[in-house]
């Protein structure tokens, strides 16, 4: 009798196993299918020169490759995945019935912290919009020295003309301050980049009048001439330092330097020598210019949130107003300290940030306000009223500002879509609106009064200067 074998299900038979690629595989298959279509082709006797020197090659590829221990790598990582931890499997807290865990978030940072500014001590005064090497205009020396003559006039007779626009830089303008001389109108501009420009309106210098100069890397955020030498004009910088400009020696005097951001300066002095300059930190430094360095005299702790507009008062000089968040704080420069400083005043009345508090120009009786919550305000009088205060991040914020040749007159820029910049008088009463349909476009956001001319200038975002002059 034959037996016959058993059949067995094609089922219960070991499956091969499948080809597992690897980069270790792929490189020694690439490799061996080379080298033995090319050792074929050694015994046919078919290779050339060129071939057998690649041949070398391949086999010299193949040493180097497992002298580095590649393929031993490549398993290491292969065996680390597939030992790695399952995560456990993600479940809402919304369908636990759970309440959501809070996060802390982190602390926001309490100072502008510098990474990057010109080296301290003094920066020769060398224009970049000039070839290297040119000097400075000798009419520019004979207008810096020239001491102003008071002459007031009317609003209504100051007009915009043809040339009374210039293209002082291609950023966003922050700071801008007429010089006081009176036999032609000289301004100075501090833009976005840290530089600071020089425009005499008909001049034949630079680019049209333009003198360029680079004392700064950040935003030039406040800058003004000394009353007592108006030859001096002081600007101030978010790279945290402040800067003396000289035409005389053709310099920039290092004034004050630190480490963190500073954002405004005001003199509490009649001499103009003694600062008061406040940071990002909420700080506000005393600076005495004729102490040698570049250091305060004293620093003292304030609010701890952003400061943003000191301003001291203009006969009582131990008197400064600072804009600390939603109130105004009038501080007594002899009975500060080193944290805690208090207040001899609090002037409230303003629901969100303020952005700049300014004394009456005269006598200080009164203190202007503006405020983001879209309120202008005097301070010890009645009139307070609405005006859009919101430009967005891309323009410099409104500020109101006093006409300093009057006691009851101030400036401000607007958000309407016809372009000006209003006047107000201190009752609330509108006096002028400087208007300039063909050549006001953006919107004017940094401006300045001559201080003895009838002369008006506005500045915009990108970089371009409008004059209004009688």
């Amino acid at each position: 009798i034959l037996e016959v074998p058993v059949r067995r299900s094609s089922r219960n038979a070991r499956l091969p196993k499948r080809f597992q690629y690897s980069p270790e595989t792929a490189v020694i298959f690439n490799l061996r299918s080379e080298l033995c279509l090319c050792l074929i082709q050694v015994a046919n006797g078919v290779l050339s020169s060129y071939e057998l020197e690649r041949l070398e090659n391949i086999r010299q590829n193949q040493v180097f490759l497992s002298s580095i221990n590649l393929f031993q790598v490549g398993k290491r990582a292969e065996t680390k995945a597939a030992v790695k931890e399952a995560l456990p499997a993600r479940k809402s807290l919304r369908l636990q019935h759970k309440e959501p865990e809070m996060l802390a978030l982190p602390p926001e940072p309490r100072a502008l912290l510098i990474t990057q500014r010109k080296p301290p001590g003094p920066l020769p005064m060398d224009p970049v919009n000039m070839e290297e090497g040119s000097k400075l205009p000798s009419q520019l020396l004979e207008l810096w020295s020239e001491v102003g003559i008071t002459f007031l006039g009317y609003y209504n007779n100051m007009r915009a003309t043809e040339d009374g626009v210039a293209k002082v830089g291609t950023e966003r303008i922050f700071s801008a301050a007429f010089h006081p001389c009176a036999s032609s109108l000289l301004m100075a501009t501090g833009d976005k980049l840290g530089r600071v420009g020089l425009w005499k309106l008909g001049g034949d210098w630079g680019d049209d009048g333009v003198l360029l100069f680079e004392p700064h890397t950040r935003p030039v955020s406040c800058m003004a001439f000394s009353k007592a030498y108006p030859t001096q004009l002081l600007s101030l910088s978010y790279d945290g330092s402040l800067r003396c400009m000289e035409v005389e020696k053709a310099v920039f005097h290092d004034v004050y330097g630190t480490g963190v951001g500073l954002k405004t300066f005001d003199f509490m002095s009649h001499d103009c020598f003694t600062l008061v300059v406040g940071n990002w930190s909420g700080d506000v430094a005393i600076v005495d210019r004729r102490t040698p360095g570049n250091t305060h005299e004293s620093l003292h702790s304030l609010d701890p949130k952003t400061l943003h507009c000191v301003s001291v008062h203009p006969s009582q000089k131990q008197y400064f107003a600072v804009a600390e968040s939603k109130v105004v704080n009038i501080y007594d420069s002899r009975y500060l300290k080193e944290t805690r400083s208090q207040a001899v005043s609090k002037l409230h009345g303003h629901s969100s940030s303020i952005t700049s508090a300014y004394f009456s120009p005269h006598t200080g009786n009164k203190v202007l306000t503006t405020c983001m919550d879209n309120h202008i305000s005097l301070k010890f009088s009645i009139f307070i009223f609405r005006h859009n205060m919101h430009t967005g991040r891309w323009l410099t914020k409104l500020s109101a500002m006093w006409d300093p040749k009057q006691e009851d007159c101030f400036v401000v820029g607007s958000m309407f879509h016809s372009r000006m910049v209003l006047v107000f008088h201190e009752s609330g009463q509108l006096q002028h609106s400087f208007i300039d349909a063909e050549n006001i476009h953006p919107v004017l956001s940094a401006t300045a009064f001559h201080p003895t001319r009838n002369a008006f200038l506005g500045c915009n975002a990108s970089g371009r200067l409008h004059v209004f002059s009688d």
